[in-house]
C-alpha cells in the first residue's frame, strides 16, 4: 500500500537525500502536491513526480487525496504547515525538529496528540547503519556503554542566526544544531535519561568582529553528560553510571581546508563494559573484544534517508505509536539549553 504525501518546504537537502529515497521507496510512497517559497522549484519537483505544484500550504494540507504532509524545511512559514496537517488529520514528517522552539514543539504535540496523527522528527544519526549496528553489538557482544566520546570539529565560519526571509523567526546556527544532534545520539545510544550535566564553552573564535543581535562568538562547547542513577545523583555520586563528553568546535578558519579533517577521531568511540567501538558515520564500525580487531563497512546497508522515510511510513501504517519523536527533539534541545545554564553558572544542572 503506498503512501499518498505531499512535500512542504524542499530545503537543502533535496537532492542530496530526499529526492533518492522517494525513489527508492516509490513502492511505499506516492507524492501527490509540492509546495515551496520557491515556485520555480516546486513546480520542478512535481513535474518529475508527476504532481500537482501549489500555491500555499494550507491548500495543500487540506487536499483530501493525501495521507501525510513532509515539512522537509522551515522556510517562512515556520510550523504552521504542520499544525495545518495535523487540523486536517495528516500525519506529518518534520526534517527540521531541531530549529523548533521548545514552546513550538509543545504546540505541536498538542496538536497531534488532539488529533492522533502520526508524527514523526528527523534525527539522522540514530538512524545511521553504523549506530544500529552499535546497538547489536551493546545487546550481544559489548555490554552495556560505561563512556562516550563524542567530537564535532567545523569550520570557523561568521556567526550568526539563520534569519528566515520575511519574518523576525531566527533560526538556529549550524553548531546548535549539531549539538543538539550529537546530545540526541548519546541518549539514543545509552538508552536512558541523563540525570545531570555541566558544561563549558569558550567565546573568542571572531573576536574583531562585533556580534549583531542574536550572533554569538561562540568557538567551542563541551557538554559532559552523567546517566547515573538519580539515587546516586542524590548521594553526590557522579559518574557511578555511563559518562558521555559532547564536544563541538569551529575554530578552524575557512581557508584552512585540510585542517579540519586533520587526524580528526571518529565520529563517537563508545566504551563498554566487554569491549570498545570506533563509530564513523555513516556506515563504518571498528571494534575490540578479547577477540582481537573487528572492521565491518556496512555500505551495502540502506542509506539513513531511506531508513528515515521507512521509519515514517510504519508510523502513518501501525495501528499502535511507535515512540514519541517530538519528545526526542524536545529533550534535546531542552539539554542544550540547561548546558548553556551551567556554563553561565559555572555548576553542575541536576535533574
Amino acid at each position: 500500500m503506498k503512501l499518498r504525501i505531499a512535500l512542504v518546504g524542499l530545503g537543502t537537502d533535496w537532492d542530496q537525500r530526499y529526492r533518492p529515497a522517494l525513489r527508492a521507496l516509490s513502492d511505499r510512497f506516492e507524492i501527490r502536491a509540492v509546495y515551496d517559497q520557491v515556485g520555480h522549484k516546486a513546480a520542478q519537483v512535481a513535474r518529475e513526480f508527476e504532481a500537482v505544484p501549489s500555491d500555499g500550504f494550507r491548500a495543500v494540507c487540506r487536499r483530501e487525496d493525501i495521507d501525510g504532509v513532509m515539512v522537509l524545511s522551515l522556510q517562512w512559514t515556520g510550523i504552521l504547515p504542520i499544525l495545518a496537517a495535523s487540523e486536517a488529520g495528516k500525519s506529518v514528517y518534520c526534517g527540521d525538529p531541531l530549529e523548533i522552539s521548545l514552546e513550538e514543539i509543545d504546540q505541536i504535540q498538542r496538536h497531534t496528540e488532539q488529533s492522533g496523527i502520526a508524527f514523526v522528527s528527523e534525527l539522522p544519526r540514530r538512524y545511521a547503519p553504523a549506530t544500529l549496528r552499535l546497538k547489536e553489538l551493546i545487546a550481544t557482544r559489548l555490554g552495556q556503554p560505561k563512556l562516550l566520546f563524542c567530537h564535532l570539529r567545523q569550520h570557523l565560519d561568521k556567526p550568526n542566526r539563520r534569519k528566515l526571509p520575511w519574518t523576525n523567526h531566527h533560526l538556529r546556527n549550524s553548531s546548535q544544531v549539531e549539538l543538539m544532534q550529537l546530545v540526541d545520539w548519546c541518549r539514543y545510544v545509552v538508552g536512558k535519561e541523563p540525570t545531570s550535566l555541566v558544561s563549558v564553552a569558550h567565546q573568542g573564535g571572531l573576536e574583531a568582529k562585533k556580534p549583531q543581535a542574536g550572533e554569538s562568538l561562540e568557538d567551542y562547547r563541551m557538554i559532559s553528560l552523567d546517566f547515573s542513577e538519580p539515587e546516586d545523583v542524590q548521594a553526590g555520586k557522579f559518574g557511578s553510571g555511563p559518562v558521555a563528553q559532547i564536544s563541538c568546535g569551529r575554530y578552524v578558519p575557512q581557508e584552512w581546508v585540510e585542517a579540519v579533517s586533520f587526524n580528526s577521531p571518529s565520529a563517537l568511540q563508545v566504551v563498554c563494559e566487554r569491549g570498545i567501538a570506533f563509530v564513523d558515520l555513516p556506515a563504518r564500525i571498528t571494534w575490540f573484544d578479547q577477540a582481537g580487531r573487528h572492521i565491518e563497512s556496512l555500505d551495502d546497508e540502506r542509506p539513513v534517508g531511506e531508513r528515515l522515510l521507512l521509519w515514517y511510513y510504519r508510523s502513518v501504517m501501525s495501528l499502535v505509536r511507535l515512540g514519541k519523536p517530538a519528545e526526542d527533539a524536545r529533550r534535546a534541545i531542552a539539554l542544550v539549553q540547561e548546558a548553556e545554564r551551567s556554563h553561565q553558572s559555572g555548576e553542575r544542572i541536576i535533574f
